[in-house]
C-alpha cells in the first residue's frame, strides 16, 4: 500500500519535536538553571518539556529537557530515563545528538542537550515528499556512521526511524531518542537481546518472532527501512492490521517504486533480508559501491573519559542517614539529611530526626550549625527556627 510515511507512536521516552524551533524570541521572563538562561518552550510531552536555553558562560544555544521528578517516580520510569541519559553520555559522535550535563533541583531533572534547530528528518519528507537519490544517500551515510559507532560502544538503538533523526542548522543528521536502547549488560548469556520493542513498521522480523535477536542486525534492518522511506516517500511495510503487517515484514514482502536505481534496489534488498544471518552487515555496507559514492568518513576527537557520576547523583536517593555511636535515653540518635542543588554553588540541606531523643537532636543541630558557620548561609528567620523533628 503506497501511502505517505506517517508518524508512528512509540513507547520510547522521546524528545519532543524540534521542528518548530527555528525562530526563538526573547522570553518575557528569564529563568536560570545553573549557568543556563531558559527561553521559549520548544516542545512538550506527558512527562517532560524541552526549552531553548543559552549558556551564559559561552553564549552557546542548547536545549534543556525538564523532567518532573515525582511523575517519573510514580510511573516507575527512572531506569529507562537513566539508561537513555547514560547511553547518550557514552556516545560522542558528530551524528549523535550530544548531551552536555545533567542538573537537578528538588522537583525537577534538567538534561542539557545539543540544540538541533533543523527539525526532524520525518518533517522534511512530510513537507517536501521523497528525497532525490543523492540526498537520501547522504543522510543514509551519516546514519550508518552513527549506528556503526554506537555498535562499537556496545549500544543498540532499537527504535531507529525518521522521527528520531534530527537535523542541525547545517543539515547534519543527529540520531536522538535512546529511550529504548540496549547496553551490553542487557545481552543475555546466549548473546542475544530478548525485549521486543520499537515502532512496528521499522522493526526487524526476528524481533517480532520473540526468540532473541542480535541488536546489530536488527538496527541494520531499521536503517534499510529508513533508506526506503527517504527515497520513496512512503513505508515499504504499511498495513492497518498488525497481524497482516507482521506477516509482510517476516516475509520481507514489499515492492520498489519505478524511480529506484538498480544499484540502490540491490543494496536495500540485501538489508531487508528477513534472515538476520545472511543480512548484509555494516562493514559490507561501507564497501558497497552505491553507498560509497560521495562518502565522507566522520571526523571527530577521540573519546575523553566519561563519568556517569552526575547521572547517579541525580537519580539515586539523595537522602544521607547518620547515626550516633552511643545509645542515648531513647536509643541511638538517627538523623536523615537531604541535599538539593539549587545552583552549582548553592545547595539546600534539610535535616530531620528519625530516631532517638529530641533534646539530643537539638544539641546535635546547634553544634553542627556552629561548626559550619563559615560555609553555611542562613537567613535570620532560619536561625531562629527549630530543626525539623520526625
Amino acid at each position: 500500500m503506497q501511502t505517505q510515511a506517517r508518524r508512528m507512536s512509540s513507547t520510547a521516552i522521546t524528545f519532543p519535536s524540534s521542528s518548530s524551533i527555528a525562530a526563538v524570541g526573547t522570553p518575557a521572563t528569564r529563568t536560570r538553571v545553573g549557568k543556563y538562561e531558559l527561553g521559549n518552550t520548544l516542545g512538550e510531552g506527558s512527562f517532560a518539556k524541552v526549552k531553548y536555553a543559552t549558556n551564559l558562560d559561552s553564549g552557546e544555544s542548547v536545549a534543556i529537557k525538564i523532567i518532573d521528578r515525582d511523575r517519573i517516580l510514580r510511573h516507575k520510569m527512572v531506569e529507562g530515563i537513566k539508561r537513555e541519559i547514560s547511553t547518550m553520555k557514552l556516545i560522542k559522535h558528530p551524528n549523535v545528538l550530544r548531551i552536555f550535563e545533567v542538573l537537578a533541583s528538588k522537583t525537577k531533572i534538567y538534561i542539557v542537550l545539543e540544540y538541533a534547530n533543523g527539525g526532524e528528518l520525518f518533517d522534511k519528507i512530510a513537507r517536501h515528499g521523497r528525497l532525490k537519490e543523492d540526498e537520501a544517500r547522504g543522510y543514509f551515510q551519516q546514519l550508518i556512521n552513527a549506528v556503526d559507532y554506537c555498535h562499537s560502544r556496545g549500544v543498540y538503538h532499537r527504535d531507529l526511524k525518521p522521527e528520531n533523526l534530527l537535523l542541525d542548522s547545517f543539515g547534519i543528521l543527529k540520531v536522538s531518542d535512546f529511550g529504548l536502547s540496549a547496553l551490553p549488560k542487557q545481552v543475555r548469556e546466549d548473546g542475544l537481546l530478548h525485549t521486543a520493542c520499537g515502532t512496528p513498521n521499522y522493526v526487524a522480523p526476528e524481533v517480532l518472532a520473540d526468540k532473541g535477536y542480535n541488536g546489530t542486525s536488527a538496527d541494520v534492518w531499521s536503517c534499510g527501512v529508513i533508506l526506503f522511506v527517504l527515497m520513496a516517500g512512503y513505508l515499504p511495510f504499511d498495513e492497518p492490521n498488525l497481524t497482516v503487517l507482521y506477516r509482510r515484514i517476516q516475509k520481507a514482502s514489499f515492492a520498489f517504486p519505478s524511480w529506484f536505481s538498480s544499484s540502490s534496489k540491490k543494496l536495500i534488498k540485501r538489508i531487508l533480508d528477513p534472515n538476520p544471518v545472511t543480512r548484509i552487515t555494516i562493514p559490507e555496507i561501507l564497501k558497497n559501491d552505491w553507498f560509497k559514492k560521495g562518502y565522507k568518513p566522520p571526523h571527530f576527537q577521540p573519546d575523553e573519559d566519561v563519568t556517569l557520576d552526575d547521572v547517579d547523583a541525580v537519580f539515586n536517593d539523595s537522602e544521607i542517614k547518620l547515626q550516633g555511636d552511643q545509645t542515648g535515653r531513647k536509643g541511638r540518635l538517627s538523623v536523615a539529611t537531604e541535599v538539593f542543588e539549587v545552583a552549582p554553588s548553592l545547595h539546600m540541606v534539610q535535616l530531620r530526626k528519625t530516631g532517638g531523643d529530641t533534646l539530643e537532636f537539638h544539641k546535635f543541630y546547634k553544634n553542627l550549625n556552629s561548626g559550619l558557620k563559615d560555609i553555611v548561609w542562613t537567613t535570620e528567620q532560619s536561625n531562629n527556627e527549630e530543626p525539623k523533628v520526625a
